[in-house]
Parts: structure tokens; sequence; C-alpha cells
């Protein structure tokens, strides 16, 4: 495994370009599972399995750039709905088959497995989030704005996966100084270098969808499904280091704004409670009551 940080971002696409992605246990245990039952498993199942592993996401989008060129559609495949259409479920379970296994990958460095699963839970959730404001929002297409939130941080979970020495110096240094911005800290340990650019050039490099790319980057934010996206992700982000941080006001005003909802009526949907009534809420869960404003 690497434990030296590269010199450009082109290094670091070339690196993780020439792996291969492993899934979650828990993943490969639902595929076995269905391809048991293959006969009576639905496009419906495979997408619900797909959508809760961020490393399955992407391995299935890159998969389908060659046949989408192949078949010269006119149209981007956006989400992993049109994706499974796309490949079909007997060539889905043929080609996603004896998968390697995160925890297999990471047996050897306990700490970077767990920070690894941490940055994974914390996708899962912003892609929660992502997909019950954008439902709200009555956004045209709510899986893309959800598969959009599940990736964001897939570089952080590869650097864990392929590069863990790095990945736990970079956490370290913001565990010793939480006022450490986590960009600060990335450029500190890799020469300079952040996770979403090498995120954004492995986008690239794998042909995925402009959309997806335009949501998952943050330049993009004047857009209301960008903002969707980006909010999503800091509240996970946030909402991980406890009730107290620092950013959460900021987040739930800027949410307030997104979804037209004062930051009590956010609150109250949200579920939300002060810390001094639930001290021992670490992340709540979100539900947004859709009984009307």
């Amino acid at each position: 495994m690497l434990d030296h940080p590269l010199p450009d971002v082109s290094h670091w696409v070339r690196y993780f370009s020439e792996r291969e992605l492993p899934v979650l246990r828990h993943t490969g245990k639902q595929l076995e599972v269905a391809r048991a039952r293959i006969d009576r498993v639905t496009s419906k199942d495979i997408i619900r399995i797909v959508l809760q592993d961020p490393l399955l996401a992407v391995r299935v989008l890159a998969h389908i750039q060659p046949m989408m060129r192949e078949r010269r559609l006119s149209h981007d495949v956006t989400t992993i709905a049109s994706a499974i259409m796309l490949l079909g479920i007997d060539a889905f379970f043929k080609r996603f088959e004896h998968l390697p296994l995160l925890e297999d990958q990471l047996k050897d460095a306990p700490q970077a497995l767990l920070g690894a699963l941490r940055v994974v839970r914390r996708s899962q959730q912003a892609s929660r989030y992502a997909h019950e404001w954008a439902v709200w929002r009555m956004d045209n297409n709510v899986e893309e704005i959800a598969l959009a939130a599940l990736l964001h941080d897939l570089a952080e979970i590869l650097l864990y996966t392929f590069a863990p020495r790095l990945a736990l110096a970079i956490h370290d240094r913001q565990q010793r100084d939480p006022h450490l911005r986590s960009v600060a800290a990335q450029q500190e340990v890799l020469a300079g270098i952040v996770t979403q650019d090498i995120q954004f050039a492995l986008c690239k490099a794998w042909r995925l969808p402009e959309l997806l790319l335009a949501l998952i980057d943050g330049e993009h934010t004047e857009h209301p499904r960008a903002r969707n996206v980006i909010l999503a992700v800091n509240l996970a982000r946030h909402l991980a280091h406890g009730w107290r941080d620092p950013a959460l006001p900021d987040d739930l005003q800027a949410i307030a704004r997104l979804l037209n909802l004062s930051e009590a009526a956010l609150g109250q949907r949200l579920g939300l409670a002060p810390p001094s009534e639930s001290p021992a809420m670490h992340v709540p869960t979100f539900q947004i009551n859709r009984s009307g404003p």
C-alpha cells in the first residue's frame, strides 16, 4: 500500500485507476443472497443494494461507459436505475461477482478500516438527506441528487483503502487540532493536493456523467440542485462531530433557505431537538414530514 504522497493529481488518478475497487462486506453478502434467487430478483432490488455502497455505485457507472459509446447513446446515464436497465440483471451478476471486500483489503490496518467505514456511513447519511430534500423540493430526478451526495467523498474512501497511512495522518492532524480545516490537513499530508481535486479528475478519467460532475463539484453551488448535494454532505460531515460542531448553525440556516422554510419549521420537520433536550443524541434521523408546509 502507498505510504508516501504522489507528485500530482494525474499520478493519483493512475494509481487508483490501476486498482480494483472493493465493496463493503455487507454489500457482498446482499449480492450473494440476490444471486441465489436471481429468477425472482428485480432491478429495484439491485438498485437498493448498489445505492448503499459508494464503491459499488461508482464501479457500475464506470463499467457502463464503454457500452454507452458502443451503442452511441445520445444521452448520459446519470442514475443507477438507468445503468441497471442498460446492463440487464443477468449481465450485472456476471460482471459483479467474486468482488474484493473492503474489510479484507484493510484487515491489517484496523484503524484505516474504521476511518473508511466512517466516511462510507457519512456518505450514506448525506445521500439520505439529499434524497429527502430533493423530494421536498420536487426535483425532477431525485436519484441523481442522492447519487451525487453518495459519491461526493469517494476519493477520501479510496485514500483510506489504498493509502491508509496517509489517510490516517490527515485524520490525526485534525484530531490534534479541531480547528484545522480538512483541506489544510490534506494539503499538509498530500504535498499540496486535496482529495476533491483527485476525485474530480477520477470522475473525468472514468468518464462519469457530466451532470454528476457538476453536482459533485463545489464550484456550482449557485444552482439549487448542487446546493442540495453540498448542504447534505456538509451536514453529514459536521454532525459526525456531534451536536456542538460550530458549523451546524450555518448549515441549518442554509438548508432552511434551500427548502424555503423557517429555521423553526425546519427543526420541527427534521425532528431536531436542542442539545440540552437530547444530550446523548449524536446523529439524528432526519425525516421530512410531507403533510404540508
